[in-house]
């Protein structure tokens, strides 16, 4: 019987500069993707996976994070005096318990591993899972859950994975795989950011872990790499070398990156065109849109 996953790192640190302006008050974390701040799919995603325990690496200027997770008594009080149930709903669905949401400050900007690391008193000696917001996934079963669920036959530890074209995997680590079986591949290696020549598959990681406590203990171990930061990927592969324990998982769904301006607005096009109430004249809108411009050329 595996160990059960129950606790989650949400790296949110990072100042968001390629979203300047905007971020220079707003966390990006809490930029909105039609309706929902970005933590908010984070979240949700969590917890369809089980996880209980929520912990968030956080750093100065993150006070928004926190409040969004918070109680809003007079707003709740408003929407239930003007009947806007829906509304009340959506609102009470953002609020998080009292004791499952913890907030761990980073207090030097050293890196993902760094993050991660911070949060070692509250993982314990317990599997755990990083989940970093600016990837939302857009799937029929949540990528985690999806993890979850395969965690449980292989144990060890789990990176999301997914496909990508030769000339990207330079911007991502990328898997050397010994073996597969399904969704599931047996990994003997990773490199961080491969020039195309030099990658050993196209089979890239994305921003879900499924770890073990042994792989927190090398983060306390390894030297920080590029920058002068502690690199995640580096404690990952200390864990093949010393375990072998470490599998990708080819997750079903579609990846945005929201933490480029470029994925963000195609995730709320996505988004926007899969929701009910606003993909029939968004939809609309978007084909006149293109039809105008073509006739424009």
């Amino acid at each position: 019987m595996k160990n059960k996953v129950t606790k989650a790192i949400f790296p949110v640190a990072g100042m968001g500069t390629r979203f300047l302006p905007a971020t220079k008050s707003v966390p990006k974390e809490i930029m909105t993707l039609v309706d929902r701040p970005l933590v908010q799919y984070a979240i949700d995603e969590a917890r369809a996976a089980g996880i209980e325990d929520f912990i968030f690496v956080t750093a100065r200027g993150k006070s928004a994070l926190e409040d969004y997770f918070d109680h809003a008594p007079q707003l709740e009080q408003e929407l239930e005096r003007s009947g806007k149930t829906e509304l009340l709903e959506a609102i009470r669905a953002t609020t998080m318990d009292s004791g499952t949401i913890a907030y761990i400050r980073q207090q030097k900007a050293m890196g993902l591993g760094h993050a991660v690391w911070c949060a070692r008193r509250l993982i314990g000696d317990e599997p755990f899972a990083v989940m970093l917001p600016d990837d939302v996934i857009a799937a029929e079963t949540p990528c985690l859950k999806q993890m979850v669920d395969a965690h449980a036959e292989t144990g060890g530890n789990m990176v999301a994975a997914m496909e990508v074209a030769p000339e990207q995997t330079k911007s991502y680590g990328i898997l050397d795989v010994s073996a597969q079986d399904g969704a599931v591949v047996k990994v003997r290696g990773m490199i961080e950011k491969p020039e195309p020549a030099e990658a050993p598959s196209t089979l890239a990681v994305i921003g879900r872990y499924i770890l073990t406590p042994a792989t927190m203990r090398q983060l306390g171990q390894i030297a920080p790499g590029k920058g002068g930061e502690l690199q995640l990927t580096d404690a990952i592969a200390a864990e093949i070398a010393e375990t072998g324990d470490v599998h990708g998982f080819r997750f079903r769904g579609t990846r945005f990156d929201c933490g480029s301006k470029a994925g963000f607005l195609q995730a709320t096009v996505a988004f926007g065109l899969a929701r009910a109430d606003l993909g029939p004249e968004f939809s609309t809108y978007l084909h006149e849109l293109i039809a105008a411009r073509a006739a424009a050329e």
